[in-house]
């Protein structure tokens, strides 16, 4: 499955973004699908994730309460609703599926297919 991801940009503190994630060449309901991130000089960290049906999230406990992950299934589509950013949230976004899982999990290594990443910067 190829990954592309989208909708990144600047917002000051407080403001929200959502970023979306196209996926093609796979069938996109198979997938459980996530969102890491990556932020300068730090290692790519877990977001959320999602399992097929949408009824199974996991988030970080950094973003609990701020972010909520979405899909939909007909639109090949996954989504990642951002609230209240804080500067700490820049990074560049990052989408990632798998086909192999069933539940949404927060493992780097579990994930075979990423997209290219969408930059988010948040301003103070």
């Amino acid at each position: 499955v190829q990954l592309q991801a989208s909708g990144g940009g600047v917002v000051q503190a407080g403001g929200s973004l959502r970023l979306s994630c196209a996926a093609s060449g796979g069938t996109f309901r198979h997938y459980v699908m996530a969102w890491f991130r990556q932020a300068p000089g730090k290692e790519r960290e877990f977001v959320a994730s999602i399992n097929w049906s949408g009824s199974n999230t996991e988030y970080a406990d950094s973003v609990k309460g701020r972010f909520t992950i979405s899909r939909d299934n007909a639109k090949d589509t996954m989504y990642l609703q951002m609230s209240n950013l804080e500067p700490e949230d820049t990074a560049v976004y990052y989408c990632a599926a798998d086909d192999r899982l069933i539940s949404a999990v927060g493992r780097l290594s579990a994930f075979a297919s990423w997209g290219q990443g969408t930059l988010v910067t948040v301003s103070s």
